[in-house]
């Protein structure tokens, strides 16, 4: 067979690993080409929500295809993006009145970047200092980079990214420091602050309470500095409310969204945001404008798909579901608590992980590489992240398909000490 063009992204190909050919996705399986099967159990990179090709999205996207499949955003509408927008502001917290579309995560982020920096120009306020979270992930273009943890991820792009100032992760115990360094900040000026709420995803699935989400967005309410909450994997019940904002009480000043919104089935993103923040945009002036888009902004089958997911959140149990999942979640992880190799375990809602304390730490770990193998070898799509095991299934995972991945995890750690 001829070798593959394709580059994969965040992939070694010097490594010669196995990249499966798949045919088909059905609920939580995915079914490769040559007919081998695969446990979804990190929901294809956080996005699948209610199970591969889900009925109701599916004839959504079909039946857009016959009406409308691209359109220019820029002083142009369609029905499928008013209903959408319509649809998040009825489901997300007042004060949020602005819905902005982009394509992914990370430009959710970059567009959340942009209006913060673009609020204070508007209002001839000199500030443009961002504070981010120390381990970090919010996308791999230049402006979410740049907010980001540095590291492996972005070092050969250093001389790119801008600066930022970075507050400590709020270990337990030492939540304080974390509240002091933002504080600090946000005293100084800084124009906003960016976190992703409660999970730290890509960072090594950190996890911290809603007390200190709530204490950090009160700091940035007292000194003015705008809250942007990155809820582009904690959002669509990943961590057990619809946002994880829900939990801390906590309303942001901006709100990006992405891979569930669609329920994981095609790109999407929004940024949503508060009328101080529209209304320091809006102008007679031309040059006062926010000046951003994507040639597919808001497209028209995107829409489409995302309004058939605030359907299937209206209409079908999928409230239920998530805490049907987190509660298998925790009797399996409490279950590999036993594992010799197993520390730290933690779950927030229903995301589940623990760190493998052996072999070494960090995303480089062999551990990463190793797993990933033996799961593709034994019926199960895991991804870790260096010695950090995560699962994160789609909501309809059932008990034993769950039951399934674990067995396969606890496998290939005892193979991996042999």
């Amino acid at each position: 067979m001829t070798p593959s063009p394709v580059w994969h992204p965040f992939t070694q190909h010097g490594l010669g690993e196995d990249i499966p050919l798949i045919a088909r996705g059905q609920g939580a399986v995915l079914h490769g080409a040559d007919g081998r099967q695969w446990l979804d159990a990190i929901s294809s990179w956080w996005v699948t929500t209610h199970g591969h090709a889900h009925p109701r999205i599916m004839a959504a996207i079909r039946d857009q295809t016959e009406n409308l499949d691209q359109i220019i955003f820029a002083g142009w509408t369609h029905e499928p993006a008013e209903a959408l927008a319509r649809g998040l502001i009825e489901i997300t917290p007042e004060p949020l009145t602005r819905v902005f579309f982009s394509d992914s995560g990370s430009t959710a982020v970059e567009v959340a970047l942009k209006m913060a920096l673009g609020y204070w120009h508007n209002r001839k306020v000199d500030r443009h200092k961002i504070v981010v979270m120390e381990h970090s992930y919010h996308g791999d273009t230049i402006g979410a980079m740049s907010v980001g943890a540095r590291g492996v991820f972005n070092k050969p792009y250093a001389p790119l990214l801008f600066d930022v100032t970075s507050i400590p992760f709020p270990t337990s115990g030492a939540e304080q420091a974390t509240l002091d360094a933002l504080d600090v900040a946000c005293r100084e000026g800084a124009a906003a602050f960016i976190v992703e709420p409660l999970v730290l995803g890509a960072g090594g699935m950190l996890m911290y309470p809603p007390s200190v989400l709530a204490q950090m967005a009160a700091i940035c309410t007292r000194h003015d500095v705008l809250f942007i909450a990155d809820e582009v994997m904690t959002g669509w019940g990943r961590t057990g409310t619809l946002l994880a904002c829900e939990q801390a009480g906590v309303i942001p000043d901006i709100l990006c969204l992405s891979k569930g919104l669609t329920g994981g089935s095609v790109p999407l993103a929004v940024t949503l945001a508060s009328e101080p923040i529209f209304m320091a945009h809006w102008s007679q002036d031309r040059a006062d404008c926010f000046f951003h888009s994507s040639s597919y902004t808001a497209n028209p089958l995107a829409c489409a798909a995302a309004v058939a997911n605030l359907a299937i959140w209206a209409d079908e149990p999928v409230q239920q579901r998530i805490d049907d999942l987190a509660a298998f979640q925790a009797a399996e992880l409490q279950a590999m608590a036993d594992h010799p190799l197993v520390a730290s375990t933690r779950q927030c809602g229903t995301i589940a992980a623990f760190d493998i304390a052996a072999g070494g730490n960090g995303y480089l770990s062999s551990w990463a590489v190793h797993l990933a193998a033996w799961g593709r070898a034994n019926g199960v799509l895991i991804r870790p992240l260096g010695n950090t095991v995560y699962v994160m299934p789609p909501y309809c995972m059932t008990a034993e398909q769950l039951s399934d991945v674990y067995a396969v995890v606890r496998a290939g750690m005892d193979a991996g000490t042999r």
